[in-house]
């Protein structure tokens, strides 16, 4: 069955995002304990784009599937996990990047390059790193895996804390997060 990618994230409502992220399957990687560790020769660039033995991976679906195997330990080492194996992946800043956003209610909702749908909140919390003049935005994603948040969605989630007020903070799901680094 080929991969459809879901409809734009404007065109979704709150429930619809839900319903998609309950529907799509993604392996227990974190309940996995494979014996065999080695090295996977992939990369992921700071851009998003995948790589394996320094050959650039095109395929979407490729990247998708390899995306969903994703594992970050405690030490911040990033893995590809299945059964049988763990393979460490190079992951220069973020294994994803976060290529939109919109608020619905009290929920903001992140598209990922991979087209995975993330909901901020206490499960996927937002951080921001650096300094005040250059802030890197980061969305927790999943299995301690984070996206970047691109130019245009920072500048998106600015415009949404500037609604709220001057403070440069957003809600989602009961949270409150800080666009701007301590």
């Amino acid at each position: 069955m080929p991969y459809e990618p879901p409809p734009e994230l404007n065109a979704l409502s709150l429930g619809q995002v839900a319903d998609l992220v309950a529907a799509r399957k993604l392996p227990p990687v974190s309940q996995w304990s494979p014996q065999h560790i080695g090295e996977s020769e992939m990369v992921v660039r700071a851009d998003g784009r995948w790589f394996h033995q320094g050959g650039e991976i095109r395929r979407p679906a490729m990247v998708r599937a390899f995306a969903s195997l994703l594992l970050r330990d405690g030490e911040g080492a990033h893995w590809l996990v299945t059964p049988v194996e763990k393979l460490a992946i190079k992951v220069e800043d973020a294994a994803f990047i976060a290529v939109d956003v919109r608020r619905d209610g009290d929920a903001l909702v992140f598209r990922l390059n991979t087209d995975d749908l993330v909901i901020a909140g206490p499960e996927h919390p937002i951080r921001s790193e650096g300094d005040p003049e250059t802030p890197a935005i980061y969305l927790g994603v999943r299995n301690g895996t984070e996206a970047r948040l691109n130019r245009s969605t920072y500048s998106q989630l600015v415009e949404i804390a500037l609604e709220r007020g001057d403070d440069l903070t957003v809600s989602s799901q009961g949270m409150t997060f800080r666009l701007i680094p301590a």
